[in-house]
């Protein structure tokens, strides 16, 4: 497997991404074409920062990006990407001005993962719960007929968030990249033509909190 991480891991270098994760972005762009010229987009869990240069280069200087993790980047961002360090799980002031100013959005991504224990289905649960997270602040922030990027591990809850997700998009589909690691349980749920928040939340997903999700890494 080291051969297979070491062509996106140099390629990225090549292409100046800080990470290989960015492969995995393009190749969901390619098979669901979510981005456009003067977009913005909303990312979550950022760090290190390829997500949100590929969508910067995507959207164009008339787009903007906004940019939340909970680490520093160290890298170097084009004007129109604001990254703010902040815990988008219990939003302080900054990040709440942000979401006002630069949204509503037109496409949210999350990339977010749990720090893994090695415990397959606390790492499971985990990654269920930011998923869940992510799509509380999607239906908060997302305009009408926008588009949802969410990574999840696959695991016994996964199937019926999955079906959860049909209740706020149009259309939802799988996607496992190439470029994602063969031994990774990583997918993604990609939801386009975003419907709104129902009042109940469907079966497989938590309902939403008065005013956003409060859980914590």
């Amino acid at each position: 497997m080291k051969t297979y991480r070491d062509h996106y891991f140099k390629k990225a270098k090549q292409e100046n991404y800080p990470a290989r994760s960015v492969y995995k972005l393009q190749e969901i762009e390619k098979q669901s074409r979510l981005f456009f010229p003067g977009a913005a987009v909303l990312d979550l869990g950022a760090c290190p920062g390829s997500w949100s240069l590929f969508a910067a280069e995507r959207v164009g200087p008339s787009g903007r990006v906004l940019a939340i993790d909970l680490h520093p980047a160290g890298t170097a961002f084009p004007n129109h990407v604001t990254y703010l360090i902040g815990d988008m799980l219990d939003p302080g002031p900054d990040v709440l001005e942000a979401f006002t100013s630069l949204g509503p959005f037109d496409i949210v991504l999350s990339d977010m993962a749990p720090k893994t224990t090695g415990i397959k289905f606390t790492d499971q649960a985990r990654s269920l719960e930011l998923a869940e997270a992510a799509l509380a602040v999607a239906c908060r922030r997302l305009r009408p007929g926008g588009a949802f990027v969410v990574k999840i591990f696959q695991g016994p809850d996964a199937p019926a968030y999955l079906i959860g997700l049909k209740a706020f998009f149009a259309a939802v589909r799988v996607a496992k990249p190439k470029s994602s690691r063969a031994e990774s349980k990583e997918i993604f749920y990609v939801g386009t033509g975003f419907l709104g928040a129902p009042a109940v939340a469907p079966e497989g997903v938590s309902p939403l909190p008065p005013d956003g999700p409060t859980a914590k890494n």
